[in-house]
């Protein structure tokens, strides 16, 4: 018999949003319309792509937000409470005994309503696990690690564990500090990776990709995405002062958030003649511009095991590229460059280690570790990904007791 419960979807960002998380959002809605009725809370605004609307597709409701600059701290903040406010209220008109709710982390604050109004209504509720907070606004040096603010989100956070039926986690890394709250149990947590959006195959470097063109380089080295407090702009910027006297080597630049316009500041400093920018790069053009560079950094501060998986990643390995990942080795793109030797990892804060890495890449054999990267690439699969939030769903609805049976 099939369960009779809804699927709720709550997301700040939904289409026609054009950030990671507004799509990663979207395929797990449409697949879960396919078979169960499901409400999408959304903060975005405007029209849906066609894909998205019609019969067996999400109901969208819009939530009304008010989006501001990651820059903008206080304002964004404000907007942000407002916005899980009036979730919690939709959430309270929408949910039904034994429906399941499904949120993530973003805002923050967004998946403590969730839980709470599931409980009120007597739903189920599962968290998509993107960033665990404090920690990213510990590791970005925003909050003291024993602060009074970061121990009293630890305090909600185990409530928030507790309450919640199953938390979807896209890193391995993440289930040593979830399995530090004492409101979490192994059997609530469920590893299901995020996924490629484009098609895993080689795709050699041409002379006339229209990102490359400029370029006298023999080797391009490629920074791309959004770029936040996570994430550490002076390592790209100090390894490309390190090796600016080495002609051969240039680095291609392209993305938002308040990484790159520091570094923008850098470089306007510096001018230093191997730093190109690229405005960003709308979906149309990511598989050309990803195929322009011949090795991608995605540059972490310390401590980034367990705290935030990057998204980026996957599509770096299906276009057969190599890349170099500035974390601790425990961290989960980190275990998947080693694993499949894809790349390198270096040292967070160590420029000069980036540099030699970036060096080492430029000599290497391209083809091999190409090969290597779009047959990784092909197991984060969209279809499988699918199929996993689907069961997980059809488990919480068939069985409101699952965390304790596992």
């Amino acid at each position: 018999m099939e369960p009779s419960g809804k699927i709720v979807v709550a997301s700040q960002h939904y289409p026609p949003d054009p950030s990671t998380t507004a799509g990663i959002m979207a395929e797990i809605a449409c697949r879960l319309a396919a078979d169960h009725e499901v409400v999408v809370l959304s903060g975005s605004t405007g029209v849906l792509p066609a894909l998205q609307t019609g019969p067996g597709k999400p109901r969208v409701v819009a939530i009304k937000n008010r989006m501001t600059g990651k820059a903008a701290l206080v304002r964004r903040a404000a907007a942000e409470i407002l916005f899980v406010v009036r979730t919690f209220v939709a959430l309270i008109r929408e949910l039904r005994q034994g429906d399941v709710v499904l949120t993530v982390t973003a805002p923050f604050m967004l998946p403590y309503a969730v839980a709470a109004a599931a409980k009120l209504r007597r739903a189920r509720s599962a968290l998509i696990l993107h960033d665990l907070f404090p920690d990213v606004l510990v590791m970005a040096g925003l909050l003291k690690p024993g602060s009074l603010v970061a121990r009293m989100m630890r305090a909600a956070n185990a409530l928030m564990f507790r309450a919640l039926n199953a938390v979807i986690t896209i890193g391995r890394d993440a289930e040593r500090r979830l399995l530090s709250y004492r409101g979490m149990t192994r059997n609530k947590i469920r590893f299901i990776p995020n996924w490629t959006t484009l098609v895993p195959a080689p795709r050699p470097v041409t002379p006339d990709n229209p990102f490359r063109k400029a370029l006298s380089a023999r080797f391009v080295v490629g920074l791309s995405g959004n770029l936040g407090f996570t994430h550490d702009p002076e390592i790209v910027f100090e390894a490309a002062r390190l090796l600016k006297d080495e002609p051969e080597i240039q680095f291609l630049l392209s993305g938002w958030g308040i990484g790159f316009e520091r570094l923008k500041q850098l470089q306007a400093a510096s001018n230093l003649p191997n730093i190109g920018f690229v405005a960003r790069v709308e979906d149309a053009e990511l598989e050309a511009f990803l195929t322009s560079a011949d090795l991608w950094i995605i540059p972490y501060r310390k401590n980034v095991a367990g705290v935030s998986v990057p998204s980026r990643f996957y599509n770096l390995l299906a276009v057969g590229r190599p890349v170099v990942l500035v974390s601790e080795p425990e961290a989960e793109a980190a275990l998947t460059v080693v694993e499949n030797g894809l790349g390198w990892v270096v040292t967070p804060g160590r420029a000069d280690q980036l540099a030699e890495a970036i060096r080492t890449a430029s000599r290497s054999d391209a083809a091999a570790m190409a090969d290597r990267a779009v047959k990784a690439a092909a197991r984060f699969d969209r279809t499988a990904a699918m199929n996993a939030y689907a069961a997980l769903v059809d488990e919480l609805l068939r069985n409101p007791k699952l965390a304790e049976q596992r």
